[in-house]
Protein backbone atom coordinates (compact mmCIF):
# COMPACT_ATOMS: atom_id res chain seq x y z
CA UNK A 1 0.00 0.00 0.00
CA UNK A 2 1.43 3.44 -0.92
CA UNK A 3 2.59 5.32 2.18
CA UNK A 4 2.34 8.98 3.12
CA UNK A 5 5.39 10.09 1.16
CA UNK A 6 4.13 8.46 -2.05
CA UNK A 7 0.66 9.94 -1.58
CA UNK A 8 2.20 13.37 -0.91
CA UNK A 9 4.09 13.18 -4.21
CA UNK A 10 0.92 12.07 -6.01
CA UNK A 11 -0.99 15.06 -4.62
CA UNK A 12 1.80 17.38 -5.69
CA UNK A 13 1.78 16.04 -9.27
CA UNK A 14 -2.01 16.29 -9.49
CA UNK A 15 -1.95 19.82 -8.09
CA UNK A 16 0.72 20.94 -10.55
CA UNK A 17 -1.23 19.52 -13.49
CA UNK A 18 -4.78 20.52 -12.54
CA UNK A 19 -4.84 23.49 -10.13
CA UNK A 20 -6.35 26.62 -11.65
CA UNK A 21 -7.53 24.81 -14.79
CA UNK A 22 -11.11 24.28 -15.95
CA UNK A 23 -12.36 20.69 -16.08
CA UNK A 24 -13.45 19.83 -19.64
CA UNK A 25 -14.29 16.17 -19.06
CA UNK A 26 -15.30 14.15 -15.98
CA UNK A 27 -15.98 10.43 -15.71
CA UNK A 28 -16.47 8.97 -12.20
CA UNK A 29 -16.97 5.21 -12.34
CA UNK A 30 -18.00 4.60 -8.76
CA UNK A 31 -21.37 3.72 -7.19
CA UNK A 32 -23.32 6.67 -5.77
CA UNK A 33 -21.31 9.28 -7.70
CA UNK A 34 -21.25 7.88 -11.24
CA UNK A 35 -23.73 10.50 -12.46
CA UNK A 36 -21.86 13.47 -10.98
CA UNK A 37 -20.44 15.86 -13.54
CA UNK A 38 -17.71 18.35 -12.64
CA UNK A 39 -17.33 19.68 -16.19
CA UNK A 40 -16.91 23.44 -16.26
CA UNK A 41 -15.63 23.68 -12.69
CA UNK A 42 -12.08 24.67 -11.74
CA UNK A 43 -9.67 22.74 -9.54
CA UNK A 44 -8.61 24.81 -6.54
CA UNK A 45 -5.99 22.46 -5.11
CA UNK A 46 -5.04 18.84 -4.55
CA UNK A 47 -3.57 17.95 -1.15
CA UNK A 48 -2.80 14.83 0.83
CA UNK A 49 -3.88 13.89 4.34
CA UNK A 50 -2.00 10.84 5.54
CA UNK A 51 -2.72 8.24 2.85
CA UNK A 52 -5.77 10.13 1.52
CA UNK A 53 -6.03 12.51 -1.44
CA UNK A 54 -8.30 15.56 -1.42
CA UNK A 55 -9.07 17.18 -4.79
CA UNK A 56 -10.85 20.43 -3.94
CA UNK A 57 -13.02 22.00 -6.61
CA UNK A 58 -14.68 25.39 -6.88
CA UNK A 59 -18.26 25.39 -5.76
CA UNK A 60 -17.39 23.69 -2.48
CA UNK A 61 -16.84 20.06 -3.51
CA UNK A 62 -14.01 17.64 -2.74
CA UNK A 63 -13.19 14.49 -4.69
CA UNK A 64 -11.65 12.18 -2.09
CA UNK A 65 -9.66 9.10 -3.05
CA UNK A 66 -7.58 6.42 -1.36
CA UNK A 67 -5.17 4.19 -3.28
CA UNK A 68 -5.38 1.17 -0.97
CA UNK A 69 -3.14 -1.64 -2.25
CA UNK A 70 -3.09 -1.21 -6.03
CA UNK A 71 -4.52 2.21 -6.85
CA UNK A 72 -2.68 5.00 -8.61
CA UNK A 73 -3.28 8.30 -10.34
CA UNK A 74 -1.66 8.74 -13.73
CA UNK A 75 -1.28 12.07 -15.48
CA UNK A 76 -1.14 12.21 -19.28
CA UNK A 77 -1.29 15.00 -21.81
CA UNK A 78 -4.87 15.49 -22.95
CA UNK A 79 -4.93 13.97 -26.41
CA UNK A 80 -6.68 11.29 -28.46
CA UNK A 81 -4.18 8.87 -26.93
CA UNK A 82 -6.06 8.90 -23.63
CA UNK A 83 -9.05 7.25 -25.32
CA UNK A 84 -7.67 3.79 -24.62
CA UNK A 85 -7.90 4.45 -20.88
CA UNK A 86 -11.59 5.29 -21.21
CA UNK A 87 -12.11 1.67 -22.21
CA UNK A 88 -10.03 0.23 -19.38
CA UNK A 89 -11.69 -1.88 -16.68
CA UNK A 90 -9.14 -0.38 -14.25
CA UNK A 91 -10.42 3.18 -14.72
CA UNK A 92 -12.29 4.56 -11.71
CA UNK A 93 -12.02 8.31 -12.38
CA UNK A 94 -11.04 10.63 -15.21
CA UNK A 95 -10.60 14.37 -14.76
CA UNK A 96 -9.42 16.24 -17.85
CA UNK A 97 -8.37 19.83 -18.46
CA UNK A 98 -7.43 21.26 -21.87
CA UNK A 99 -3.78 20.32 -21.20
CA UNK A 100 -3.73 17.38 -18.78
CA UNK A 101 -5.82 14.33 -17.95
CA UNK A 102 -5.74 12.67 -14.52
CA UNK A 103 -6.62 8.97 -14.58
CA UNK A 104 -7.52 7.19 -11.34
CA UNK A 105 -6.78 3.49 -11.80
CA UNK A 106 -7.79 0.67 -9.43
CA UNK A 107 -8.62 3.18 -6.69
CA UNK A 108 -9.63 1.68 -3.36
CA UNK A 109 -11.96 4.49 -2.37
CA UNK A 110 -13.66 7.40 -4.16
CA UNK A 111 -16.11 9.93 -2.70
CA UNK A 112 -17.52 13.28 -3.76
CA UNK A 113 -18.44 15.32 -0.70
CA UNK A 114 -18.91 18.95 0.32
CA UNK A 115 -15.52 20.37 1.24
CA UNK A 116 -17.01 21.38 4.57
CA UNK A 117 -17.67 17.67 5.26
CA UNK A 118 -14.11 16.42 4.78
CA UNK A 119 -13.77 15.95 8.52
CA UNK A 120 -16.54 13.36 8.44
CA UNK A 121 -14.28 11.23 6.23
CA UNK A 122 -10.92 11.98 7.82
CA UNK A 123 -11.63 13.19 11.33
CA UNK A 124 -10.50 9.87 12.79
CA UNK A 125 -6.93 10.35 11.55
CA UNK A 126 -4.13 11.31 13.88
CA UNK A 127 -1.59 14.06 13.10
CA UNK A 128 -0.28 13.88 9.54
CA UNK A 129 3.48 13.28 9.50
CA UNK A 130 3.77 15.38 6.33
CA UNK A 131 0.98 17.84 7.03
CA UNK A 132 1.36 21.56 7.76
CA UNK A 133 -0.29 20.91 11.12
CA UNK A 134 2.05 18.10 12.18
CA UNK A 135 1.88 17.77 15.98
CA UNK A 136 4.55 15.36 17.27
CA UNK A 137 3.47 15.80 20.90
CA UNK A 138 -0.05 14.62 20.04
CA UNK A 139 1.29 11.72 17.99
CA UNK A 140 3.59 10.62 20.83
CA UNK A 141 0.70 10.78 23.30
CA UNK A 142 -1.53 8.71 21.00
CA UNK A 143 1.09 6.00 20.55
CA UNK A 144 1.94 5.91 24.26
CA UNK A 145 -1.72 5.35 25.10
CA UNK A 146 -2.11 2.45 22.66
CA UNK A 147 -2.63 -1.03 24.17
CA UNK A 148 -1.20 -2.60 20.99
CA UNK A 149 2.31 -3.76 20.09
CA UNK A 150 4.41 -0.81 18.95
CA UNK A 151 4.52 -1.97 15.33
CA UNK A 152 0.74 -2.12 15.24
CA UNK A 153 0.38 1.19 17.07
CA UNK A 154 2.57 2.97 14.51
CA UNK A 155 0.52 1.47 11.67
CA UNK A 156 -2.73 2.68 13.24
CA UNK A 157 -3.68 5.80 11.30
CA UNK A 158 -5.70 7.03 14.28
CA UNK A 159 -2.46 7.54 16.18
CA UNK A 160 -0.50 9.25 13.42
CA UNK A 161 -1.26 9.34 9.72
CA UNK A 162 0.98 8.30 6.85
CA UNK A 163 3.01 5.30 8.01
CA UNK A 164 2.82 1.89 6.35
CA UNK A 165 4.71 -1.35 6.75
CA UNK A 166 7.85 -0.13 4.99
CA UNK A 167 8.53 2.92 7.14
CA UNK A 168 7.37 1.27 10.36
CA UNK A 169 9.76 -1.65 9.85
CA UNK A 170 12.65 0.64 8.97
CA UNK A 171 11.92 2.97 11.90
CA UNK A 172 11.79 0.14 14.43
CA UNK A 173 15.00 -1.39 13.09
CA UNK A 174 16.84 1.94 13.16
CA UNK A 175 15.87 2.39 16.82
CA UNK A 176 16.48 -1.28 17.74
CA UNK A 177 12.91 -1.70 19.02
CA UNK A 178 11.08 -5.05 18.99
CA UNK A 179 7.96 -4.68 16.81
CA UNK A 180 5.84 -6.63 19.28
CA UNK A 181 6.91 -4.68 22.38
CA UNK A 182 3.84 -3.16 24.12
CA UNK A 183 3.56 0.47 23.02
CA UNK A 184 2.32 1.60 26.42
CA UNK A 185 5.37 0.08 28.13
CA UNK A 186 8.18 1.70 26.13
CA UNK A 187 8.12 5.09 27.81
CA UNK A 188 7.90 8.60 26.43
CA UNK A 189 11.56 8.99 25.48
CA UNK A 190 11.57 5.84 23.32
CA UNK A 191 8.30 6.79 21.63
CA UNK A 192 9.60 10.30 20.95
CA UNK A 193 12.65 8.83 19.22
CA UNK A 194 10.48 6.53 17.11
CA UNK A 195 8.10 9.29 16.05
CA UNK A 196 10.99 11.63 15.25
CA UNK A 197 12.77 8.94 13.22
CA UNK A 198 9.59 8.13 11.27
CA UNK A 199 9.00 11.80 10.54
CA UNK A 200 12.57 12.25 9.29
CA UNK A 201 12.32 9.17 7.05
CA UNK A 202 9.08 10.38 5.42
CA UNK A 203 10.12 14.01 5.19
CA UNK A 204 13.34 13.05 3.40
CA UNK A 205 11.55 10.60 1.10
CA UNK A 206 8.63 12.74 -0.01
CA UNK A 207 10.65 14.58 -2.66
CA UNK A 208 12.42 11.47 -3.95
CA UNK A 209 10.74 8.89 -6.18
CA UNK A 210 12.96 6.16 -4.67
CA UNK A 211 12.00 5.26 -1.11
CA UNK A 212 15.29 4.64 0.69
CA UNK A 213 16.19 4.43 4.36
CA UNK A 214 19.79 3.47 3.64
CA UNK A 215 20.49 6.45 1.40
CA UNK A 216 21.24 4.10 -1.50
CA UNK A 217 19.15 4.03 -4.67
CA UNK A 218 20.29 0.77 -6.27
CA UNK A 219 17.68 -2.03 -6.44
CA UNK A 220 17.95 -4.27 -3.40
CA UNK A 221 19.97 -1.69 -1.44
CA UNK A 222 17.28 0.79 -0.38
CA UNK A 223 16.13 -0.78 2.91
CA UNK A 224 17.60 -2.34 6.04
CA UNK A 225 14.93 -4.97 6.73
CA UNK A 226 11.77 -4.34 4.71
CA UNK A 227 11.45 -6.88 1.91
CA UNK A 228 14.68 -8.60 3.02
CA UNK A 229 13.48 -11.69 4.89
CA UNK A 230 15.96 -14.56 4.59
CA UNK A 231 18.80 -12.19 3.76
CA UNK A 232 21.64 -11.07 6.06
CA UNK A 233 20.97 -8.13 8.35
CA UNK A 234 23.05 -5.15 7.26
CA UNK A 235 23.97 -4.50 10.89
CA UNK A 236 24.73 -7.93 12.42
CA UNK A 237 24.69 -10.40 9.53
CA UNK A 238 22.03 -12.71 10.98
CA UNK A 239 18.94 -13.46 8.85
CA UNK A 240 16.19 -10.85 8.60
CA UNK A 241 12.73 -12.33 9.16
CA UNK A 242 9.10 -11.54 8.40
CA UNK A 243 6.00 -12.32 10.48
CA UNK A 244 2.46 -11.03 10.76
CA UNK A 245 1.45 -8.34 13.23
CA UNK A 246 -2.03 -7.23 14.27
CA UNK A 247 -5.42 -8.98 14.58
CA UNK A 248 -6.22 -11.69 12.06
CA UNK A 249 -8.66 -9.55 10.10
CA UNK A 250 -6.13 -6.69 9.75
CA UNK A 251 -2.79 -8.48 10.02
CA UNK A 252 0.16 -6.83 8.27
CA UNK A 253 3.63 -8.06 7.39
CA UNK A 254 6.47 -6.98 9.65
CA UNK A 255 10.11 -7.36 8.64
CA UNK A 256 12.67 -7.29 11.44
CA UNK A 257 16.00 -8.65 12.69
CA UNK A 258 15.52 -10.81 15.81
CA UNK A 259 19.19 -10.42 16.75
CA UNK A 260 19.11 -6.62 16.65
CA UNK A 261 15.56 -6.16 17.88
CA UNK A 262 15.10 -8.42 20.85
CA UNK A 263 14.23 -11.89 19.61
CA UNK A 264 11.54 -13.67 17.61
CA UNK A 265 8.07 -12.21 17.40
CA UNK A 266 5.16 -14.16 18.92
CA UNK A 267 3.76 -14.94 15.47
CA UNK A 268 7.10 -16.13 14.10
CA UNK A 269 7.57 -19.92 14.18
CA UNK A 270 11.34 -19.57 13.77
CA UNK A 271 11.58 -21.85 10.76
CA UNK A 272 14.10 -20.92 8.04
CA UNK A 273 12.82 -18.37 5.57
CA UNK A 274 13.98 -18.16 1.99
CA UNK A 275 14.68 -14.75 0.50
CA UNK A 276 11.60 -13.21 -1.08
CA UNK A 277 11.38 -14.19 -4.71
CA UNK A 278 13.72 -17.14 -4.34
CA UNK A 279 12.57 -20.40 -5.85
CA UNK A 280 12.30 -23.28 -3.36
CA UNK A 281 14.79 -26.05 -3.96
CA UNK A 282 13.51 -29.45 -4.91
CA UNK A 283 14.15 -32.40 -7.19
CA UNK A 284 14.63 -31.39 -10.76
CA UNK A 285 11.85 -32.53 -13.03
CA UNK A 286 12.93 -34.69 -15.92
CA UNK A 287 11.64 -33.90 -19.33
CA UNK A 288 9.86 -36.63 -21.24
CA UNK A 289 11.90 -38.42 -23.83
Amino acid sequence: MPEGDTVWRTARRLHTALAGARIVECDLRWPQISTADLTGETTLEVVSRGKHLLHRIEGGLTLHSHLRMEGQWWIAATSPGTVRWRRSADLRALIATPDWTALGLRLGMLDLVPTTSERELLGHLGPDLLGPDWEPVVAVGNVMASPDPIGQALLDQRNLAGLGTLWVAETLFAERVHPWAPADGLGREAIERLVDRAHRFLDRSRTDAVQSSTGLRQPGQTTYVHGRSGRPCRRCGDPVRVAMIGPATRARTMFYCPSCQGGLGPTDDGRPQSPLGAQPRGPRSRGSA
